[in-house]
């Protein structure tokens, strides 16, 4: 292996830099990490793909670019490289690190077979952008494969590690997310925060942010159609307070998918909340605003399967997320719509700097002329307004209600008060902590991260008597996750790096959103938004629900009667 001195526009810089702010402590100190490796790259294209592979991955958001390598590529590669076999050793390494870059940077590390492999070569930033390239252009598996067998050689194990991770176009799970990016940069560069998170807002660019602030030139940040924008989130009512109940206004939340529409020219596009393009999936939007003869503007709002008059669950949904070419008879069986609650951008003017108010003046207008479904909003003066209108949501088969402040500015990429969701779980389970991982950032130093199992010891489908059903890092208090430290202690069986096999004793009751159908796991289920709601001492793991609980709670789900629009309708089309 070679040892080079590291350069400060190598790769092998940004993933040390990576890796020192996840296991820094304080929001804080990693932002000033980050905020001095910004400020020491002199070329201003270093900095632009430095941003970005910290906070947005190999491709800039709005670039539409992906690498398209799937997990088990990866895997099946490093299964190859490392000279083991993926099914008896690669996926129990993976199961018990509960992460697939985690187990590649310990299997370079340590098995002697790849440690013969791999040279840190000190590959720059830019070398490394041109792979990412390579493989966004090259079409066949086994060619990227190639590709990346290739680039791995040049690297270290740590520098595998975040090459994949970046490669994968999401979070690095660093405790370091794109708000941060944006703090770093400005104290980078000594700017005001809010002047260079406007400029990531309209630019949809971490990297061409950066670049502008590093050249004094944020003013010159301009909006352009076709990138999407990010969301502006909703805080839990439990965790803000609410006084003046006449300030906001009431919309029930959707049972659907966040979505938002850019049109111009006829031209449409649609985006995810995770900023992905998602338009082939949805044929139906795209014809209904095309023809129209529309102005330029972006909606935000909803998609939701509606048929006979009523929204139906989010698992229908499911069915058409994904599907590139949806079917004639997928199109019939779960037609879709677009319910807007918000503009953001109306010929050639963003609207973010408006209230929720006028935006929705706006918004009427537009939707009155062109016949576009919006959302229903009612006006409540007391908690007692909340709850009625919340209980009218859930008889629609609806989330909850969302309750948005009537002076609020469009809050991209936020999650203060001004938008609050008044939701309720939609059911627990008895589980088992089946592994334990340790925490980053404030809960560095204790195991604050649990993978959770239920019990399949009587299903003939399994051989296990436990499987993951999903993971939880909160809704304990710290007196209660120090006594699970100790309990974990005694029953650990064996230790991965940062994660534990534990004996299975530890039970919870868990609570959660929504259960989804997921393919990649074991369970063929996930839980959506896990979180302990009690540490159940007094259980025992005879005690834990099974895979059928939650089939049956899946399917109960799917058969609840739900009311139809008419009436008291949750969005209006106007005529």
């Amino acid at each position: 292996m070679i040892d080079q001195k590291t350069q400060p526009n190598s790769f092998k810089n940004l993933c040390e830099v990576a890796q020192s702010i996840f296991e820094t402590r304080g929001n804080n100190a990693k932002i000033k990490l980050a905020a001095e490796y910004f400020g020491d790259l002199a070329d201003e294209n270093d900095l632009r793909l430095a941003a970005q592979f910290l906070g947005e991955g190999a491709f800039s958001d709005v670039s539409g670019k992906r690498a398209s390598v799937g997990h088990r590529t990866i895997a099946v590669l490093a299964s190859e490289f490392c000279e083991i076999d993926y099914d008896l050793v690669f996926k129990q390494c993976r199961t018990v690190t509960g992460s697939s870059s985690e187990t590649i940077q310990k299997l370079l590390e340590n098995l002697p077979e790849a440690r013969k492999k791999w040279k840190g070569l000190n590959l720059t930033l830019h070398e490394v952008a041109e792979v990412y390239e390579q493989l966004y252009i090259t079409p066949k598996r086994d060619l990227k494969q190639q590709i990346i067998k290739e680039i791995w050689t040049k690297m270290s194990p740590l520098e595998v590690k975040y090459f994949i991770r970046i490669m994968g176009q999401g979070s690095l799970r660093i405790g370091f997310e794109t708000r941060s990016v944006v703090s770093a940069i400005a104290k980078a560069f000594e700017k005001d925060a809010e002047k260079v998170r406007y400029a990531h807002m309209i630019t949809g660019s971490l990297g061409e942010t950066a670049v502008l602030a590093k050249n004094n030139r944020l003013g010159e940040a301009t909006f352009e159609l076709f990138h999407p924008l990010s969301f502006m989130l909703a805080s839990p009512i439990e965790s803000r307070a609410v006084e003046e109940f006449d300030q906001y206004i009431a919309e029930e939340k959707f049972d659907g998918m966040r979505c938002q529409a850019h049109i111009s020219n006829n031209k449409v596009a649609l985006y995810s909340r995770d900023l992905n393009e998602i338009t082939s999936s949805f044929p139906e939007i795209i014809e209904f605003f095309s023809g129209k003869n529309l102005p330029d503007f972006v909606l935000d709002g909803e998609i939701c399967v509606f048929k006979n008059d009523t929204i139906l669950p989010f698992q229908l949904l499911q069915k058409r997320m994904g599907v590139k070419k949806p079917s004639d008879k997928l199109l019939t069986q779960y037609p879709v719509i677009f319910v807007s609650y918000d503009v953001l951008y109306y010929k050639d003017q963003p609207c973010f700097s408006n209230t929720l108010l006028e935006r929705r003046v706006l918004l009427e207008q537009i939707a009155e002329t062109h016949q576009i479904p919006l959302s229903s909003q009612m006006e409540i003066t007391s908690r007692e307004d909340v709850e009625r209108l919340f209980e009218r949501a859930l008889a629609h088969g609806n989330e909850g209600l969302m309750l948005k402040r009537k002076d609020s500015k469009y809050e991209y990429g936020q999650r203060r008060k001004s938008w609050l969701k008044v939701k309720k779980p939609s059911g627990s389970l008895d589980v088992v902590i089946l592994y334990a991982h340790a925490g980053s950032g404030k809960r560095g130093g204790t195991y604050s991260d649990f993978t959770l199992g239920i019990s399949v010891k009587d299903d003939e489908r399994y051989e296990e008597e436990f499987i993951p059903i999903g993971k939880a890092y909160g809704g304990y208090s710290n007196d209660e996750l120090a006594e699970l430290n100790k309990r974990i202690n005694t029953i650990t069986l064996e230790r991965f790096g940062p994660t534990l096999l534990l004996k299975p004793e530890l039970m919870v009751e868990l609570e959660f959103e929504d259960i989804q159908v997921n393919n990649r796991t074991k369970a063929k289920y996930t839980l959506r938004l896990p979180r302990f709601k009690a540490i159940r001492w007094d259980l025992s793991p005879n005690d834990a629900d099974t895979l059928k609980d939650v089939e049956q709670l899946y399917q109960q789900k799917l058969e609840k009667e739900r009311e139809s629009q008419g009436g008291n309708p949750s969005f209006i089309i106007p005529t």
